[in-house]
């Protein structure tokens, strides 16, 4: 999934295989801590066991998030729809963000 071209690379910044410094700016700043974490903790378990499998597992649950951040009010209408099918009950449209994903898990 993961390679290094000589050729800059060309399309979404976002697309599949994305770097993790990519990934990391288009998420928003309350999940960059969660994501150095998750990415750490990945390449100490790569280095120990000497396979990415988990890295390259962990960028693209990270990535996948990214490209929904990348568009807000798409996000947030998928996290207002997540919450509702979780509670089972409506989002008020003023809740924030935070407080609607709490509800959601992501």
């Amino acid at each position: 999934m993961y390679s290094v071209d000589d050729e800059p690379a060309r399309g979404h910044p976002l697309r599949k295989g994305a770097s993790p410094g990519a990934i990391r700016s288009a998420l928003l700043p309350e999940d960059q801590a969660g994501f150095d974490a998750d990415y750490e903790q990945a390449l100490t378990r790569a280095g120990a066991s000497r396979d990415l499998t988990e890295l390259f597992t962990v960028l693209e649950h990270w990535r996948r998030l990214a490209v929904l951040q990348s568009e807000p009010e798409v996000f947030r209408r998928v996290a207002r729809r997540a919450a509702e099918l979780h509670t089972g009950a409506p989002r008020p449209e003023d809740e924030p963000l935070s407080v609607t994903r709490s509800h959601t898990g992501i």
